[in-house]
């Protein structure tokens, strides 16, 4: 078993750009959820403001939002730098698929400026023909990243929509939050059972760097610890989030043994042998 590195952990999904979004409200607020993710052995982010992908339909309004993500990034940077000078900040967008095809063509709406594009459905519901959609996104040259995917209601019996999304070449990034009822029992044991399946294959802070301030990454740790190895979790925190930093495919990641007590809806799909291998494209 390889001994997990906690101190060097990357972070792919947060929303650390100073008032943009709902999350950091100012530099000062930044500078505080830095200092609380090196707590928890975070060494790396991509930040992630929410932008909606139909905006990417109309320059005058996207070329507004993106200056205003710029001035504020860079001021944050800027601040980090002079007290953090060891923290690596990065930038890509949170973006809702709102629109069947977004232009992901600004590198700035990518991940730390690969081809990795981390998407959410609206509303937190499944639209139809989001296996088409995530198709297009891979056949245009980029990677989706599946943002909270325990979160959505609509997956269908046995997770049969997260086969579906990995067959068109998509990745899956689940919350800290949701592996400790951040977001309900219910959500827990979606998250628990991505994870047990071997369908993650990033989890992320989703930090908003306000109201409780809670993280969730050690929490998430502890309530994994007996049922995942320590080497999937160096993988899942550390490993994949840091190639992705670096524009390469997750390594892939291998479903668990049952858990007793754990209603697992999506392992019965995995085991007819119908998941498309990581790290190949759709």
């Amino acid at each position: 078993m390889i001994p997990p590195d906690r101190t060097s952990l990357v972070d792919i999904h947060n929303h650390l750009v100073p008032g943009v979004d709902d999350g950091a409200r100012d530099v000062q607020a930044v500078l505080d959820a830095v200092e609380r993710l090196k707590r928890c052995g975070i060494r790396r982010i991509v930040t992630t403001p929410h932008l909606r992908g139909s905006l990417t339909h109309d320059p005058s309004g996207l070329a507004e939002r993106l200056g205003a993500v710029d001035e504020a990034f860079a001021a944050a940077a800027v601040a980090l730098r002079e007290r953090f000078p060891d923290f690596e900040y990065r930038r890509g967008h949170e973006v809702m698929v709102d629109v069947p095809e977004v232009d992901f063509s600004d590198p700035r709406l990518r991940m730390a400026g690969t081809s990795f594009v981390l998407v959410e459905w609206p509303h937190l519901h499944v639209p139809p023909g989001t296996p088409r959609v995530l198709q297009w996104i891979r056949d245009q040259g980029y990677i989706p990243v599946v943002a909270h995917p325990e979160r959505y209601a609509g997956l269908g019996e046995n997770g049969a929509m997260l086969r579906h999304w990995r067959e068109a070449g998509a990745f899956l990034q689940v919350n800290y939050g949701s592996l400790v009822g951040r977001y309900g029992s219910a959500v827990q044991t979606v998250a628990v059972e991505i994870v047990e399946a071997g369908l993650a294959d990033y989890l992320a802070s989703d930090f908003h760097a306000h109201g409780s301030l809670k993280i969730y990454k050690d929490e998430a740790w502890t309530a994994l610890a007996g049922r995942a190895p320590d080497d999937l979790l160096e993988t899942l925190c550390r490993a994949n989030p840091g190639r992705l930093m670096e524009g390469l495919e997750p390594l892939p990641v291998l479903p668990l043994h049952p858990v007793p007590g754990i209603i697992d809806r999506i392992r019965g799909a995995m085991r007819r042998g119908d998941r498309a291998p990581q790290g190949t494209s759709g």
